[in-house]
């Protein structure tokens, strides 16, 4: 009997999805002689029916990705930006209430802040940019629910001293001298999960929580006698659920930025924890998740995912 010749089955689509990434806008806000800047880099993700385009190819449900970047400029027109957060809300429903193909819209945004530069002339208009963190938040909406992370990038921070680690586990490869006073030092990059979920709920207010939730992560910071950045970690992420009711989950991602005290003896010279090395690489990394409880953690555990 002649065997049968049978095709194998093709490859099955899994998740996909397409946009346009890192849409830069700065919105002038003018408010008479004085002037307000809101400068973003956002990205578009769009998912919903896309099987047809990447089996044959047709573009029958495809928004062009050049139409989602104009709706971001004119969105910024039309809307304004009151805070980060507002504007992706308004741009993730708009792509899913507009569009029946498109089910899930992800918005990310950077913001980059500027500090006003005060001057003796008229008017309210010239600005610097700041040179700390980057301002960060991801909105996700599927039609009926939402899920929106904020959190920073880039916030470098140091304690020069309260700062011990001791009493370690020590193998035949442990060279690392114990110390009992050191410099703290770490470059913050965190999320935070809001419960603002349904727009039956009230809005946090954006700006205000943003500002708060820094407040509290640097109080913390420096007022913690820290016995390991790991403890460091905890009270941060722990004084933001304690004062922020908005806020369910905080994950930190901290590189510990090493100083090593310079070896001064051969010149004579005594280094009483004054001279320090401050090496770039390689970095001890501490993550970890802080949580409200009876909550669910959530947040991506490899921040460079979200």
């Amino acid at each position: 009997m002649a065997a049968v010749n049978s095709r194998p089955a093709r490859p099955v689509l899994g998740p996909n999805q397409y946009g346009k990434a890192e849409n830069r806008v700065v919105r002038i806000t003018r408010d008479g002689a004085t002037h307000h800047i809101k400068d973003l880099n956002v990205s578009v993700s769009l998912s919903g029916d896309m099987d047809e385009v990447h089996y044959s190819g047709s573009n029958a449900n495809v928004l062009p990705t050049d139409t989602t970047k104009n709706t971001v400029y004119a969105f910024a027109k039309e809307h304004g930006v009151d805070s980060a957060e507002q504007f992706g809300i308004h741009l993730a429903r708009h792509f899913v209430t507009s569009q029946e193909p498109i089910h899930r819209a992800r918005i990310r945004i950077e913001e980059y802040a500027w500090d006003r530069i005060e001057h003796s002339g008229k008017g309210a208009h010239s600005f610097v940019r700041t040179g700390q963190e980057t301002r960060l938040t991801q909105i996700t909406y599927d039609g009926s629910s939402w899920e929106v992370v904020s959190g920073l990038k880039d916030l470098t921070v140091m304690n020069s001293t309260d700062s011990e680690f001791w009493g370690y586990v020590k193998d035949k490869y442990t060279t690392l001298p114990e110390a009992h006073d050191r410099i703290l030092a770490t470059s913050v990059t965190g999320r935070w999960r809001f419960n603002w979920t349904d727009d039956a709920q009230e809005t946090p207010d954006w700006e205000t929580s943003y500002q708060e939730t820094k407040k509290h992560l640097l109080q913390a910071f420096a007022e913690t006698y820290s016995l390991s950045l790991q403890q460091t970690l905890y009270e941060m992420g722990a004084r933001i659920i304690e004062h922020r009711a908005e806020i369910d989950e905080v994950r930190f991602s901290l590189p510990n930025k090493h100083h090593f005290l310079v070896d001064l003896e051969p010149f004579g010279l005594k280094n009483d924890n004054e001279v320090y090395f401050a090496a770039d690489r390689p970095y001890g990394l501490i993550e970890a998740t802080v949580l409200r409880d009876g909550c669910e953690a959530r947040i991506a555990v490899d921040l460079t995912n979200l």
